[in-house]
């Protein structure tokens, strides 16, 4: 099934709420709602789970369980993800905490750095370990994608191991676009630059007495 970038995003997002609904004891939810929720309209809530062949009783709106499984099914592998951290200033470790334990198929299970301080350290049960054993870490854990929240300068001199280690997905954070061959999935998130392009939406509001 060829789905667009945009939908897949919004399905994760639509999952999250549909989780935190479960988990308040609320079984059914209409498209609008859940449109509200997320800011955006019913009918392109209701055109996203078309698309994944998602179709219910309107009357009674989604159910909240059945949705959330169907969704699981199109997004997640059969099998857990392992997934690996590059780099464990404040935003690794961040993410590490953030990720595991939320009982999504991915999991992070190793973590690397450069700095004697985090090599050997685990946090929270991820073991650091040093950016030289690399390759034999990725293979040992059967890591198919990493997270790079290292220094921006040290970024592109992470590109040759992650090729080498068979990496199949990076999620960069750093500063520095990163450019892999075909085959490697890769998305850049430069966190400087999308604080700028809310700080100037922000701004443009402010001018507009919106």
């Amino acid at each position: 099934m060829n789905i667009p970038e945009k939908t897949i995003e919004r399905l994760s997002e639509y999952r999250r709420t549909l989780l935190s609904c479960h988990e308040k004891g609320i079984t059914h939810i209409f498209s609008h709602v859940l449109a509200a929720i997320h800011g955006i309209t019913a009918v392109q809530v209701r055109r996203d789970l078309m698309l994944i062949g998602f179709s219910s009783d309107t009357k009674k709106g989604y159910d909240v369980k059945v949705l959330i499984d169907f969704i699981s099914s199109i997004l997640d592998s059969e099998e857990p993800v392992n997934v690996a951290v590059i780099g464990m200033g404040h935003l690794g470790q961040a993410v590490t905490k953030y990720f595991n334990g939320k009982g999504l198929k991915l999991r992070i299970t190793a973590a690397f750095d450069i700095d004697p301080d985090k090599v050997g350290h685990e946090v929270d049960g991820v073991p650091c370990y040093h950016m030289d054993h690399f390759e034999e870490i990725v293979e040992e854990h059967d890591i198919h994608i990493v997270v790079l929240s290292s220094p921006s300068k040290a970024a592109p001199g992470l590109v040759i191991p992650i090729i080498n280690a068979g990496i199949k997905g990076v999620l960069n954070f750093t500063s520095r676009p990163l450019n892999f061959p075909p085959g490697i999935v890769v998305e850049n998130y430069d966190i400087t630059t999308l604080f700028e392009k809310v700080s100037y939406l922000v701004k443009q509001n402010e001018e507009s007495g919106a």
